[in-house]
């Protein structure tokens, strides 16, 4: 048994749970009273109490919160379909966490104010694992995910930087890393799907059989379905990887050299950084190269044709897992301090290539050390070809950058917040100008006409699938998208 089952039990000992619902006073109730509906029968349990219901009013960007009126701990999958029905017959919103406060959550979107939060970090089992494909719970991190696949020496294509994150919660808004010029994002690796959809219906998608709720589904938002399962592909990877640190002082040729790279597949990842450097600003290339012991990787051909600083090249060995987990003992650091607990209005967009270098300068002209309160700086490609998830929106054009403000709020007053967030608001103006477009998991107030600018042109095809997989609004209201 896993210590997060025992946790859950332990958590569910003493918590007020319901049995009913009053339609009239619109209020959940632990006895069955006149006329209350008595709620349908579950594997898990409806919690009421104060301690659950607060825990599932935050997330990481600790900015919003909003408080459900219960919290779903499903026992099963069961359990979503019956309580997705009954939210639709009660007239009630439902919407999954994919595990409380993860990062993909920074505005209030997995909150549903006077609703049901479901707890999806109940349902976190690997019911298969093969050569090609892992058929997981949506509540499963990558982290677990990868200790369980690489003793056959097989991983996902593409992870993200940090690691804990839950599969479903990732396959909701898009998932990328290092690798995404390869392989796209996560959404491009997902095989097959099992979702219950806004009619409380269990439905298993893929690319071959109910492909429009497959397309929909994917970086679809929680608007037209949960996640329950999914059946992610893994590729071969070697145990080892080799770590390539290396500054620029010239943002051109710092993005001219990655762009090159993506292009040439000479590293297994790229990714970059904006860092402070001699009292300014420099930009750290970070590229990884894996390998078997006894077949290293020649470092004088990998880095032929650089244009890094002289004397800036940094290497390191290390194991695949390793790599992939390097940021676990940073966050527990920064848990220790308390500052992983502080408001973080994040800001993730993708910047098309054609006008990347002036954005980023305009952008970083603009961005104080203050505003990011340590907070990294993210700057890399990836190829739009590599991408064929429909509703995850990039710019028209061949390479795309991330560029991400991963800002924490220090001090964490709310005026300090409240000041960033209004600044990310000015700088997605100014993004959606030049053709870009958020990465929407981002401490970013958007209207449902900034929505329906953000899916251009698949706004109607977007506007459809809502019909057609949620016509009464049930699911995921945080988003404010309708």
């Amino acid at each position: 048994m896993s210590s997060r089952t025992v946790s859950r039990r332990t958590l569910l000992q003493g918590a007020l749970v319901a049995v009913a619902f009053n339609p009239t006073s619109r209020s959940w109730a632990s006895t069955l009273e006149a006329g209350a509906v008595p709620l349908p029968p579950l594997d898990g349990e409806l919690l009421l109490d104060e301690a659950s219901r607060t825990a599932a009013s935050d997330d990481f960007g600790h900015i919003r919160h909003h408080t459900p009126w219960a919290v779903l701990v499903p026992g099963s999958v069961k359990d979503i379909v019956a309580m997705v029905r009954f939210a639709r017959r009660q007239g009630l919103k439902i919407a999954a966490a994919r595990g409380l406060g993860e990062s993909h959550s920074t505005f209030g979107q997995s909150q549903v104010p006077a609703g049901i939060v479901i707890d999806m970090s109940a349902l976190a089992t690997i019911h298969e694992l093969d050569a090609d494909s892992a058929w997981v719970d949506a509540g499963v991190r990558w982290h677990e995910l990868l200790q369980a696949s690489l003793p056959s020496g097989k991983s996902p294509p593409v992870l993200t930087d940090y690691i804990e994150l839950s599969i479903g919660g990732t396959l909701s808004a898009g998932g990328i890393g290092g690798q995404a010029f390869r392989w796209g994002l996560q959404v491009d690796n997902v095989l097959e799907m099992d979702v219950v959809t806004g009619r409380g219906e269990l439905v298993r998608c893929s690319r071959w059989r109910e492909r429009p709720l497959f397309d929909a589904v994917r970086s679809g938002l929680g608007q037209f379905g949960i996640i329950v399962r999914a059946r992610v592909r893994l590729v071969d990877v070697q145990p080892r990887a080799r770590t390539y640190l290396a500054l620029y002082d010239d943002l051109h040729r710092f993005l001219e050299d990655q762009r090159r790279l993506i292009e040439d597949g000479r590293f297994d990842y790229v990714e970059g950084s904006v860092v402070s450097s001699n009292g300014g600003r420099a930009y750290q290339l970070e590229v990884v190269k894996y390998f078997t012991p006894g077949s290293e990787p020649q470092d004088s051909r990998l880095l032929a044709g650089l244009r890094f600083q002289p004397g800036t090249l940094q290497v390191t060995d290390g194991s695949y897992f390793d790599f992939a987990n390097r940021l676990a003992p940073l966050i527990e650091l920064l848990k220790q301090l308390g500052v992983w607990g502080f408001p973080h209005p994040w800001l993730d967009m993708f910047v098309p290539a054609r006008c990347a270098e002036d954005f980023v300068q305009e952008v970083l002209s603009q961005t104080t050390d203050a505003d990011m309160g340590q907070g990294p700086i993210l700057l890399y490609p990836f190829r739009a070809s590599a991408l064929t998830t429909p509703f995850l929106r990039t710019p028209n054009d061949r390479h795309v950058f991330l560029f991400s403000l991963l800002r924490t709020a220090i001090p964490p007053t709310p005026e300090n917040v409240a000041s960033l967030v209004q600044k990310n608001r000015a700088i997605v103006d100014r993004l959606t100008a030049v053709g870009g477009k958020i990465y929407p998991v981002d401490a970013v107030p958007l209207s449902p006409a900034d929505w329906r600018r953000h899916f251009h042109p698949h706004w109607e095809r977007f506007a459809h699938a809502k019909r057609r997989y949620d016509p009464d609004h049930v699911l995921t209201p945080g988003q404010g998208i309708f």
